[in-house]
Parts: structure tokens; sequence; C-alpha cells
């Protein structure tokens, strides 16, 4: 068997419960009994890559390997590209994928929320009941938001002022929907996250869409930004976008030495919040994006060192526990940010080191690369990246880049045309397909 016991097997293929398993045409249990067996616990850039590259990256003679993907939602909806659906750019359903491509490579894909993690057994419990034993063990949990950092804010309250920055499509529609409800000439408040945090140039790239989105649909409205950072990525270039494409719209307040914009309280009823420094700014509607930190089954395995979980940098494995790897937003990556880009580079990184592990070949040297694409405006597109090498027990930049202002606007459409690019392959390593599903609905940026 495969680590998952004959009553849960039968269970899960059944259908009963929270849980159920997907087996792809050439996936049978006629593995060897002694097959290694991997176990991934979330189906984002980092951990549907991992499972991939296992197969795609495998040669003839590594040993055959039981690979089990556990990841609780049965439809991926991608939060990297999701601020391009509140500006016009793209439709919500071309962000949804599923996980079809990995069953059919013979990939177990299991739906179902893993609630334990035991290193020293080595095994892994699920909610519907399933307990799944592994040889290595691959977790990508990615990033949850820290409610108490703001009083007042709430699972429930994120209905209402919405987050929406997770992988949840309903927390993007409900967003989407606060924009269209909010009156034209209302107040539409961002509230930014403190360092670290998931993405870093995503909070300014959605204030573009919104305030784009305000400029067709709403004009006679503004967006009002708290930040209690002092600076922020590409912070020249998204400057320029205020100005050029946004003036009168945006209202950026940073935090000084002075002013604290950091948001410590909200008074939903009254649609109010309160900052550290103690003004307070009312608005219609408004998107609250807290601090963040490890997802919960990284902070259940004892892997954490405060909120997130270090890594040993040359193959991501965790510094807490034998035999598991941790890839993607949980992580201290150092130098690295926490992106899709970062996860799925990772991703392939960790599958190589699993291969080469159980297969005792040689290791090489890793190579770590990311790159952050933001649209600012229609037909103008900024980005910014490094490679990444371990050096001194961190990962250090090497190589980076950075927009600028004053580039030339075809540059821009190419940035455009790069992003639209990457999608397309970032969803395919992670999914095993071809394409971005039919009827994308990705156009051109002229909004």
């Amino acid at each position: 068997m495969t680590g998952i016991s004959r009553r849960e097997l039968g269970r899960l293929v059944g259908g009963a419960g929270a849980a159920s398993l997907t087996l792809g045409a050439s996936s049978t249990f006629a593995i060897a009994q002694s097959a290694p067996r991997v176990v991934i616990v979330g189906g984002g850039a980092g951990g549907a890559t991992v499972a991939h590259y296992l197969i795609k990256d495998r040669k003839p003679t590594d040993p055959q390997i039981d690979i089990t993907l556990i990841e609780a939602n049965p439809i991926y909806s991608s939060s990297f590209f999701s601020n391009l659906f509140l500006g016009g750019f793209r439709t919500l359903e071309s962000l949804s994928h599923d996980y079809k491509g990995l069953s059919h490579l013979g990939i177990k894909v299991v739906h179902d929320y893993v609630t334990a993690v035991d290193t020293a057994k080595r095994t892994v419990t699920t909610r519907g009941g399933a307990t799944v034993s592994y040889d290595r063990l691959v977790l990508s949990p990615g990033m949850q938001i820290k409610y108490d950092a703001i009083a007042g804010y709430t699972a429930e309250a994120a209905k209402e002022f919405p987050h929406a920055y997770d992988t949840d499509a309903n927390g993007k529609r409900m967003l989407h929907a606060a924009m269209e409800k909010m009156p034209d000439g209302g107040t539409f408040l961002m509230v930014m996250p403190a360092n670290p945090f998931r993405c870093p140039p995503g909070p300014y790239e959605r204030a573009c869409m919104i305030a784009h989105y305000l400029k067709t649909r709403k004009p006679k409205s503004k967006l009002v930004i708290l930040d209690p950072k002092k600076a922020f990525s590409k912070q020249p270039v998204f400057a320029e976008g205020f100005a050029k494409y946004y003036k009168g719209i945006i209202e950026l307040n940073l935090s000084t030495d002075f002013d604290d914009f950091a948001v410590t309280e909200l008074d939903g009823k009254a649609r109010q919040v309160k900052t550290k420094s103690g003004q307070a700014f009312k608005f219609d509607a408004a998107n609250i994006i807290p601090n963040q930190k490890a997802g919960q089954i990284a902070i259940a395995a004892g892997l954490t060192k405060g909120d997130w979980v270090p890594i040993n940098p040359e193959n991501f494995t965790a510094q807490a526990a034998k035999n598991v790897y941790v890839v993607g937003d949980s992580t201290i990556a150092s130098q690295m940010p926490k992106s899709a880009f970062s996860a799925n580079s990772q991703g392939k990184v960790v599958a190589a080191d699993i291969l080469a592990d159980l297969s005792k070949q040689e290791k090489f040297p890793p190579r770590f690369r990311n790159t952050c694409w933001s649209l600012i405006a229609p037909d103008d597109c900024v980005k910014v990246g490094a490679n990444y090498t371990p050096k001194d027990g961190k990962l250090a930049s090497v190589g980076g880049f950075v927009s600028q202002p004053g580039e030339p606007e075809g540059q821009r459409r190419q940035n455009y045309a790069e992003a639209v690019g990457w999608y397309a392959g970032i969803t395919e390593d992670m999914f095993a397909k071809t394409a971005v599903s039919k009827g994308s609905g990705a156009g051109s940026s002229k909004g």
C-alpha cells in the first residue's frame, strides 16, 4: 500500500466525507510497496510544481516514486494576476485551474485539509480522517492572514472588507463587488501590510488597478492608501504612474518618523479605521490587507521560528525537521521574495533534490530566480527580479534588475507581453497542461 490505510482508501475513493482521491489513467497501486513515498501538502505554485517535476525530470534509471498531492480545493484560483481581474484586464475564470493534468501523470491528488504532521512517525493526518505516511514531505501551505494584527478585523469582517490576498476566488469576487457598490464620489480605502508579506509589489499593482477602475467607472471617487512602511517595492515607477495616470484619484500616506499609518483598529459599523499615530480615516469601501504569517500546518508541524519557517537555502529543507521540505510563502528565504515565481523556482529545485537523493545521484548547485511584473495602466507594465544563490547560510541576490521611470512605451508594452507569457508558462509548470484554459479572457492591456 501507499501509506493510506485500506479502510481510509476505500472511503476516499468512494467519495465519503470531505476528501476525494483522483487517480490518473496511468496510476495504479501496482507501484512496488517499497517505492519511496513523497507527500506534498498544498497545490499552489510551489507544491504543484514539485509534483509535476518529480514526474517530468525523473530519469528512466531513477526509482519509481509514489506521489500524493494533498490540496483542499479542487479548483485553484491564482493570487498572481488576480489584480488584473479587479482592473478589468482578466476574467476570474482565466485564473482558475484544476488538477486533472497532474492526476493524468499518475499523481494521486487528494482534496482534503491536512490537520497534523508527525515528523517522528513521518505521517500526515487529514481532516477527513486519513493517515498518510511519507519518506519525503513537502509543505507548500502559502501564508495566512494575521487577523489579530488589527483590532476589529476578523474572518467575518473580511467578508465585508475583503483582503482578497489568497487563493479563494470568493474574496476576489467580494472585493470587486465592493468596488461596484461604492457610490461615485465615495472613498475607497486600502490598508497595506507590514513586511514581510506575499508579493511585495502586489498591493501597489492592486492600487493601480483599483484606481484604473475608479478612473473609468467612478471618476469622482478617490483611493486612500495607508501604509505602515516608509517605502515599498518599485516605488519610483509606481509613483511615476500615480502622477501620470491617477493624479487626483490616489492619496498615498506612507509612514514617517512623525506619522505612523499602521492601522490598529477597524470600526466596521462606522466604516472607519484608526492608525498608530491616532488619526482616523472614514471610507465607503475598503481592501484591508493585514500582516501575514506562515500557513497553519507549518506552524502545527513545529517548523516555524517566529512567524515563518527557516530553511536550508541549498535545497529548502526545513531546519527543524529531517526529510521535510518547505517551499513558497511560508519560508524565510532571506532576500528572495514571497512570490509565485519564487515558489515555482524553489519547487523545481526541491524536485531535483528529492530525485537525486532517492536515486543516490550527484546533486548540482541550485539555481533560483524571481521576476514580478506589475500592470500600472493599459500597456504600461513594470518588473523587478533577480537570481538567487546560497551564500553564508542565506539566499543572496545576484544580477538584480528593476524598471526605471521614463522608460519607452514600447518597453512597457513588451513587459506586459512577457507577463502574459509567463502566466501561461507557470500554470503549465504547476498543473502539467500546455496552455491557459480555453476562453481565458486574457486580453490585451487596452482595458
